[in-house]
């Protein structure tokens, strides 16, 4: 496909916020029910710290409640979206290392996010951050995440 033909990417959703603004706004709200009317029902969080997926607003919604308290900084550097997608780079720190990555975020038709795949990297951060979420993890959610 050459470039004329792909579709259009844009800053933060159509507008001219920082990048990952719209995505910050979600992750920050303040109740499960703010939270979760951002998503489709079943929801879907593929990530490289975590052994399985993890379905449905409740136990995203604690994921990312525990990863907020385990970066000592974190920032949105690139963000590029179209239709059905957007593409999220960051930058953090982690125990004191750098750690970066990407965030995928699926939409649906009516705009519901569907779909999360969040990737960190050096590997050696990424074996490091899994183990401290999953302490964190531990009995906060509607499932055992180390369980099918």
């Amino acid at each position: 496909m050459s470039n004329d033909q792909q579709p259009p990417t844009t800053q933060s959703w159509g507008n001219d916020l920082a990048p990952g603004h719209a995505w910050s706004e979600i992750i920050k709200r303040p109740t499960l029910d703010e939270f979760s009317v951002a998503f489709t029902a079943d929801v879907a969080l593929d990530a490289s710290v975590l052994p399985r997926t993890v379905r449905g607003a409740p136990d995203i919604r604690a994921v990312f409640d525990a990863t907020r308290e385990m970066y000592d900084t974190i920032a949105f550097s690139r963000e590029e979206s179209s239709t059905y997608r957007t593409y999220l780079e960051w930058d953090g720190v982690f125990g004191g290392h750098l750690v970066a990555g990407a965030t995928v975020l699926t939409k649906d038709a009516a705009g519901l996010i569907e779909s999360i795949r969040l990737y960190h990297r050096p590997l050696f951060l990424v074996n490091e951050f899994s183990a401290d979420l999953l302490r964190r993890l531990a009995g906060k959610m509607m499932v055992d995440v180390l369980r099918q």
